[in-house]
């Protein structure tokens, strides 16, 4: 006698593969549920919008919170940050008038060194309108007409 084929069903179970689902239920076609009244499709699409409309407000305010929590920090610490490199900048003025006092006389340093600092606050100013204009740049509305503002 020969050894059984374990991929062969027994023998009883001939027609069992004929139940395997591909695509379909097992026992034929499915029978299909009666259709759904269109009162209840415009409730369910109604209630999704309003629920949708719900969350969209939840987030918005969320992002709001987290971006006014964001700018009251950063305003603070750039105050120190602002205040703590004034502080540094007057130091450092002081420290080169009187480093060139010996060497050029008190008021010729003075005049370098506010000369000096006058043309880093130029450079400073220059850097922050550029800055200032790609702000308005990106607030634009209409960003498809790129002329020069006001």
């Amino acid at each position: 006698m020969p050894a059984p084929d374990s991929n062969m069903p027994p023998e009883g179970d001939a027609h069992a593969y004929d139940r395997v689902s591909h695509g379909y239920a097992p026992d034929g076609r499915p029978i299909t549920p009666p259709p759904m009244p269109l009162e209840k499709i415009v409730g369910d699409v109604v209630h999704d919008l309003s629920a949708t409309a719900k969350a969209e407000l939840a987030l918005l305010e969320a992002r709001g919170e987290l971006a006014l929590h964001g700018v009251s920090w950063t305003a603070g610490w750039g105050a120190v940050a602002a205040s703590t490199a004034g502080i540094a900048m007057l130091a450092l003025a002081f420290g080169a008038i009187l480093v060139l006092i010996p060497h050029l006389g008190p008021l010729l340093a003075t005049l370098i060194v506010v000369g000096v600092l006058l043309a880093i606050a130029a450079f400073a100013g220059w850097r922050a309108r550029v800055a200032y204009g790609d702000i308005r740049t990106a607030l634009r509305r209409d960003l498809i007409n790129e002329e020069a503002d006001d």
